[in-house]
C-alpha cells in the first residue's frame, strides 16, 4: 500500500513540475517575442497571443492586491499539498484535480513574487473574454473537474439513500 502512495505522489510531483514549467516557458516566450509587439494570431478569428500584465485576479478584479494574492495562493497551495501528500485524499479523481489546481496556483505565484503581476497572453477572439494563461487554465480545469466529481458523488450518495 505504501508503495502505491509513493508512486502516486511521485507522479503528482512530476505533473506539478510539468504544468508549472509549461506555464513559465510559455510566459517567457510571450515576453521575449510578443511584449511590445502586435498580437500573434494563432488561429484566425478564434485565438491570438497578446502580452498583458494582470495585477489582479480574473478579469483584473482586485487589481493591486499583490500581497493578498501571494498569501492566499501560498495558503491554498500549502493546504492542498498537505492534503494530497498526507494520504487523506481517497479519490484519485479528487487527488489529480487538486494537483492541477495547485500547479496552476504555483505558476501564477511565481509571477506575482517575481514581477508583482501575472503574465497573461491567451486571448479568445470568438467571445468577449479576459486574456488568460496556462496557469489560469490549470486552476479552472482542476476546479471544474473537482466540482464535477462532487456533483457526481452527491448523486451517488442520494442513490444509496434511496436504495435503502
Amino acid at each position: 500500500m505504501k508503495e502505491n502512495h509513493l508512486k502516486k505522489h511521485i507522479w503528482c510531483g512530476v505533473m506539478l513540475v510539468l504544468i508549472t514549467a509549461f506555464d513559465q516557458l510559455t510566459k517567457y516566450l510571450v515576453t521575449a517575442h510578443i511584449k511590445g509587439a502586435a498580437p500573434f494570431v494563432f488561429i484566425p478569428k478564434v485565438v491570438q497571443f497578446s502580452y498583458a500584465e494582470n495585477t489582479g485576479m480574473a478579469f483584473s478584479m482586485l487589481s493591486g492586491a499583490r500581497w493578498f494574492f501571494i498569501a492566499l495562493t501560498l495558503a491554498v497551495c500549502a493546504f492542498g499539498m498537505w492534503y494530497l501528500f498526507s494520504n487523506r485524499c481517497k479519490s484519485l479523481w479528487v487527488y489529480w484535480s487538486i494537483g492541477v489546481v495547485i500547479a496552476g496556483g504555483i505558476g501564477n505565484l511565481i509571477d506575482r513574487i517575481r514581477f508583482g503581476y501575472v503574465i497573461d497572453f491567451i486571448e479568445p477572439l470568438f467571445i468577449d473574454f479576459a486574456i488568460f494563461n496556462i496557469a489560469d487554465s490549470a486552476v479552472s480545469l482542476g476546479a471544474t473537474s473537482l466540482v464535477i466529481y462532487l456533483i457526481c458523488d452527491l448523486f451517488k450518495v442520494k442513490e444509496k439513500r434511496n436504495a435503502r
